[in-house]
């Protein structure tokens, strides 16, 4: 049963509408990956559509690419395609995962902070 949409066939278009036909994400970006918007784009993203103006409200508090993806409700390539999009046009930051495996522990913290952001949803 659908609340408050009109035509459930439209989810399935949305994804590549979205993305306006970008099947992959231009970087690989990890799930963990931390983004946080520029003063650019808090002056730009309302100007870049929906999708993206959300992302940059979002990230106006630093956001995974995870929780990007399920703030949105949209698969997490689609996520990953705007905030490259995003990236490109500088209105967000990127702060990728450390890849030094002496902080494990930061690791951790850092996927138990998104699962944890997961769930509040």
């Amino acid at each position: 049963m659908h609340t408050g949409e009109s035509d459930p066939r439209g989810e399935l278009v949305r994804p590549f509408a979205l993305t306006r036909g970008q099947a992959q994400p231009i970087d690989d970006l990890a799930l963990e990956a931390v983004l946080v918007t520029t003063g650019q784009g808090h002056q730009l993203a309302h100007q870049s559509g929906h999708h993206k103006h959300r992302i940059a409200q979002l990230c106006a508090q630093p956001h995974s690419l995870a929780e990007i993806s399920a703030h949105l409700r949209v698969p997490l390539g689609v996520a990953n395609v705007l905030v490259t999009e995003m990236l490109d046009e500088q209105l967000l930051t990127l702060h990728q995962p450390s890849t030094d495996d002496d902080l494990p522990h930061e690791r951790i913290h850092i996927l138990e902070r998104v699962l944890e952001g997961l769930r509040r949803l």
